[in-house]
């Protein structure tokens, strides 16, 4: 099981509404009590929540399906169902919330008490006592529960740590890390011993700053090779940048100046990096010939405008003044950084005149309704009752909807599919349909909707 995860996908489902209920007052005396179905409760919403002690998305890679609760169905005697929980999933400050299937960045969560609804709950069906009208008195159905949203969103952490420590495999980065900070990471002397970034905290006087050990990255990263991309990605989320370099290196071909060119070039190819400062540590400098080769590698990467420390994650030399200096760095990217504002939701009000839906023609026989309203109605109808479908019909008129279609050529028996092509509801239409007209006949026999 990982112990660092930045980025995840979850699967959300907000909570189904409870159907409304269908129910005549029964009392002593009282035959024609009228109806008394309550309204069922609204599905508990999906939250995000910036939450300032949050730091990492593991929890959500061990648990990645969240599902709000359901509301209660309605009853008799007036009594509404009880509204689904809600649930708040806490993410860290900068997390970018994208749609997985599409990509979309929905939202960028900045901000520590920044919340976003990712899915609403769905709204509770209303009971026969909410449907009674001077028209129908008493109606014998009550409209279902409305499903709650479901998607798949990906959560990125945009900011990892503020210092990324780069460089080869079996540099010697764990080890720094280890020194710096409490973290106690998996150190062993070959390649790739860490695959996934190390967080330590590091105190530099009033400066606290997360250094990250990437994994070490190899020629071609910038293309994809090994994990090149992975680690790269962790980089980009950092603000400085750290080259250690290994001094004593005994592998054929290798010297801290061409490490530290392989690594730079990779870093290019990347891209998005350019305007990252950068330091040098040259490190295991308590190895002799190390020690020896520091002092001609010094001035060469000097040259090159970098600040160069000479460090010992063994015997700890050279420690505090990389510390210090690191510290400098951080809080002048910082400083240079505007302070970002908490995340603003905008609510977008309904264009004048705005109906709500839209009506468009597929072919001379077929037409599609598409909009909020219609086919939200259409999930809360019961099918199976006659007067539920005459009253879905009269909402539909009283839209506008039968006279949107009869401008868009629909003739009688034209085919009407209400939402989307592949699972909206298809029905033969008859223009004939009038909300003020009442239908007479037994309960259950209005099929004005075939």
């Amino acid at each position: 099981m990982p112990d660092f995860v930045d980025q995840v996908v979850l699967h959300i489902k907000a909570g189904d509404g409870g159907n409304g209920c269908a129910s005549v007052h029964r009392e002593k005396f009282k035959p024609l009590g009228g109806p008394d179905g309550g309204n069922g409760g609204r599905g508990g919403d999906v939250i995000l929540e910036v939450d300032g002690n949050t730091a990492t998305l593991l929890e959500y890679h061990r648990r990645p399906h969240r599902k709000a609760d359901n509301g209660k169905q309605g009853h008799g005697s007036n009594r509404d169902g009880a509204n689904g929980g809600d649930i708040i999933i806490p993410v860290p400050d900068g997390t970018v919330v994208k749609n997985a299937d599409t990509g979309e960045v929905l939202i960028d969560l900045i901000g520590v008490g920044t919340r976003y609804v990712i899915a609403e709950g769905g709204h509770g069906g209303l009971g026969n006592a909410a449907l009674a009208s001077t028209k129908r008195k008493a109606p014998g159905f009550a409209l279902l529960g409305e499903p709650g949203d479901e998607i798949d969103v990906l959560l990125e952490m945009k900011s990892v740590a503020d210092v990324a420590l780069v460089g080869f495999p079996s540099a010697g980065k764990s080890s720094l890390i280890a020194a710096l900070s409490a973290a106690r990471p998996k150190i062993a002397d070959y390649p790739f011993t860490t695959l996934v970034p190390n967080l330590g905290v590091v105190t530099a006087g009033e400066t606290i700053f997360v250094v990250a050990d990437v994994p070490g990255l190899i020629p071609g990263a910038s293309e994809g090779k090994g994990l090149g991309h992975e680690f790269l990605r962790h980089v980009e989320r950092c603000n400085t940048l750290v080259h250690v370099i290994d001094c004593a290196t005994m592998e054929p071909g290798r010297d801290p100046i061409s490490d530290y060119e392989a690594i730079e070039a990779e870093l290019k190819a990347y891209g998005k990096l350019e305007d990252r400062p950068r330091m040098a540590v040259l490190n295991k400098s308590d190895v002799p010939d190390a020690r020896d080769l520091t002092d001609i590698v010094r001035p060469m990467l000097e040259e090159r405008g970098l600040r160069v420390f000479s460090v010992s994650a063994a015997t700890h030399d050279g420690l505090k003044e990389l510390t210090y200096a690191m510290g400098e760095m951080v809080a002048a990217a910082r400083a240079a950084v505007p302070v970002a504002e908490p995340t603003r939701l905008v609510i977008r009000p309904k264009q004048l005149g705005d109906t709500g839906f839209s009506v468009r023609m597929v072919d001379e026989r077929t037409f599609q309704v598409t909009g909020a309203k219609p086919e939200r109605w259409i999930r809360q109808t019961d099918f199976t009752n006659d007067e539920a479908v005459g009253y879905l019909a009269d909402r539909l008129e009283r839209l506008g909807v039968e006279e949107e279609l009869t401008k868009a050529g629909a003739k009688a028996g034209a085919e009407v599919i209400i939402g989307s092509m592949e699972t909206g509801y298809i029905f033969d239409w008859q223009p004939t349909l009038n909300a003020e007209a009442v239908h007479q006949g037994p309960r259950g026999s209005d099929n004005r909707l075939g």
